[in-house]
């Protein structure tokens, strides 16, 4: 009902606002040329020279007109000018063309989709290496960024699928991959010190200095929020607070970097920790998380054509929660929790030859161990047990013949599971392996100086985790009341899917692009998270048959003058399930990904040293299932945040700043799967001091 109601209250406001974006998609042409180019400082020029150094498409620095993929890149401003509205590090690829980030809250993870696919068809990386894209999103803290990079389309076979258990399981780059960069060498020390408060009595604190000391450069910084929060469930939900639903949440990081020899070799280790408590607004409902993450790197320009890059890491999850008897009662009935450790490194080489050209060979590995538990009455019993190794060699060439980039390349994975309990008993089947060659493939034509077209193609392959196999109850629990969770489901297939996207980049002014880009994506015999009942809440891992996502999308950003920068994209995608062994499945919708979705955003640059950044977001109907007959429909929806900033102090030895993001201004109460909903409207004011 409430979807009902806000689909027929949207109709007129989100006409009206889509109207506004689409009409400065098309006005962009009618802006003077000589205007713009006369008014284009310096300062836009450097800021579009940044954009166009990546990394993430070959592990080396590199040009953008000479790579195949299309890669939109954040710089540390344009990060701080966002709201982080429920605090996840996916919030900064909100506003990306094809991306649908769907945090549930505060404490839940990004349920979106990616080109058309579920979440898991993005793989996220830090600093080049494998993360979790629904954990550590949520737990790494945004101000010692460097710049993020998303990685549009079927990326390099140079990445390898992240080997999580838990949520909707093992990751893969087929529609992308979004990478986070910590900063590295620093060229201005500071000390950054803030406080801040909000709605629902958010209390928030931050400390962070960054510095060098010849070539030994540092950050190190730490984080505390706690807030009463706001019921973000609908009514009736199986969520039923009756309290708010409080946290706290801190963080404490550091990383540093010694170049052994400037611009040749270097290594560097950072590690970050935090702690995440609170209860979801009952009783005895409370929860505790602890997450560590470590990245060790090494990287040494062997000769001049030859790099060596060694990467190295450590992942652990320690999720637990308390389950109360609802709706029975609100006793404590367990306590659950799920531990996850991963440790995951990569070896490469890059060779540069004929001119510019470019041979990377390497390979990868991941081990992981997973094992969940409950707690009932002081006794201990776990229900999966389970460990896991990852290995691949990958091979790609990159030539670059005139106007033109062609590249190609092959990875071989091999995964293989080890399963010591299912559902909390000794399986039939104690082990399985997989094994796949995987390629890569791609072509762009620099035509003109301002204009490129581009080409790439690519396949993976997603084996079931753990979780998806043994669930979080057992096959009993299914429609029992109070039991929420997953169900099993151990006769899943693995997947396999190929990824294609053709492109065009223009660029009318220098300080001007647009990109039209379609995509499409193919996977056979998906696992999609469907859900199976509301109350209790309860979803089950299903292979959903053969998958198809269609879309394009058009983007367009422009760096009007030193105080005006802004941008617009729109995508459109059709998404088809075929499954022949269920027609309630057959001819459905990918789950999780809208119909279209739209952006509009603009930063002003004001005198007095302010600055406003209000960026709308739109969101067309999307499914939670692809069971036609008891999925629920979603979106249909706009929100419209905005982030101000503003100076009002310096002196000889420190500034100081006000910021204040604004979320949800028009109070948009959208309802979210598993009978979530946004709180609505919130803010947070941060009075910030810089030495």
């Amino acid at each position: 009902m409430l979807g009902k109601q806000q689909t027929g209250v949207l109709g007129g406001y989100r006409g009206r606002v889509l109207a506004f974006g689409l009409a400065l998609l098309w006005l962009w042409g009618a802006l003077p040329a000589w205007a713009a180019e006369k008014m284009a400082p310096s300062a836009e020029e450097a800021a579009i020279q940044v954009k166009e150094i990546v990394v993430s498409a070959q592990k080396v620095e590199t040009e953008q007109r000479k790579i195949t993929q299309k890669i939109d890149v954040y710089t540390e401003q344009e990060i701080q000018n966002r709201t982080l509205v429920n605090r996840n590090l996916a919030e900064i690829f909100l506003y990306s063309p094809g991306a649908f980030i769907n945090t549930l809250s505060r404490n839940d993870a990004n349920w979106g989709s990616y080109g058309g696919l579920g979440p898991k068809y993005n793989t996220y990386l830090l600093d080049g290496l494998p993360i979790d894209s629904f954990v550590d999103p949520m737990s790494l803290d945004y101000l010692n960024l460097e710049r993020a990079e998303i990685h549009r389309g079927p990326a390099s076979i140079m990445y390898a699928n992240y080997m999580s258990m838990d949520f909707a399981g093992n990751q893969a780059p087929l529609a992308g991959i979004s990478n986070l960069i910590t900063k590295e060498k620093i060229t201005e020390p500071f000390t950054l010190i803030s406080m801040g408060g909000g709605s629902w009595n958010t209390i928030e604190g931050r400390i962070y200095h960054q510095g060098h000391r010849e070539d030994l450069h540092y950050f190190i910084g730490g984080t505390y929020e706690q807030s009463d929060y706001k019921n973000y469930g609908t009514n009736p939900s199986w969520l039923n607070m009756i309290n708010s639903p409080d946290y706290q949440k801190g963080k404490v990081y550091f990383k540093t970097t010694y170049f052994i020899e400037p611009d040749k070799s270097k290594i560097s280790l950072f590690a970050h920790h935090t702690m995440h408590d609170g209860d979801t607004g009952r009783p005895n409902r409370g929860f505790n998380h602890q997450y560590d993450l470590v990245n060790a790197a090494y990287e040494n320009r062997l000769m001049d054509n030859l790099t060596l890059n060694f990467k190295a890491g450590y992942r652990y999850y320690d999720r637990s929660w308390e389950e109360d008897n609802f709706p029975v009662n609100l006793q404590l009935r367990e306590k659950d929790g799920v531990i996850q450790n991963v440790v995951p490194a990569d070896l490469s080489l890059s060779f540069r030859h004929w001119g510019e050209s470019l041979l990377t060979f390497g390979t990868d590995f991941q081990f992981v161990t997973y094992r969940t538990y409950a707690k009932v009455n002081g006794v201990t019993s776990t229900g999966n047990k389970m460990h896991a190794f990852q290995n691949g060699v990958y091979l790609e060439e990159k030539i670059i013949y005139g106007q033109w980039v062609f590249r190609a390349g092959g990875r071989y994975a091999y995964t293989g599971h080890s399963y010591d309990l299912i559902g909390g008993v000794v399986p039939e089947v104690s082990s399985k392996s997989w094994h796949r060659g995987l390629w890569s493939a791609g072509v762009r034509f620099n035509a003109l100086e301002n204009l490129a077209f581009f080409a790439n193609g690519g396949s993976s392959y997603v084996v079931p985790s753990a979780k998806s196999i043994g669930g979080t109850l057992k096959a009993a629990d299914r429609g029992v009341p109070g039991r929420n969770g997953q169900l099993p489901n151990p006769g899943l297939k693995p997947e396999s899917g190929i990824g294609s996207d053709v492109g065009v980049e223009y660029w009318p002014l220098k300080n001007l692009s647009m990109t039209l880009r379609g995509f499409y994506n193919v996977v056979n015999d998906v696992i999609v998270e469907n859900v199976v009942s509301q109350t209790p809440s309860q979803s089950q891992s299903v292979n959903a048959g053969d998958s198809t996502a269609l879309g394009v999308e058009y983007d367009v950003t422009h760096y009007l003058n030193r105080y005006v920068t802004w941008f617009a994209n729109f995508t459109y995608i059709n998404t088809n399930v075929k499954n022949n062994v269920d027609p309630a499945q057959n001819n459905s919708e990918i789950p999780f990904v809208p119909k279209w979705l739209a952006n509009v955003g603009v930063t002003l640059n004001l005198p007095s040293n302010i600055s406003v950044s209000p960026y709308f977001h739109f969101v067309g109907h999307y499914y939670d299932s692809t069971d036609k007959f008891n999925r629920q429909q979603f979106g249909n929806y706009a929100v419209f945040n905005a982030k101000v900033r503003a100076g009002l102090f310096k002196t000889r030895i420190c500034e100081g700043f006000l910021n204040l993001d604004l979320n949800n201004i028009g109070n948009r109460r959208y309802a979210n799967p598993w009978q979530f909903q946004d709180p609505g409207f919130n803010f947070l004011a941060r009075f910030e001091l810089r030495m």
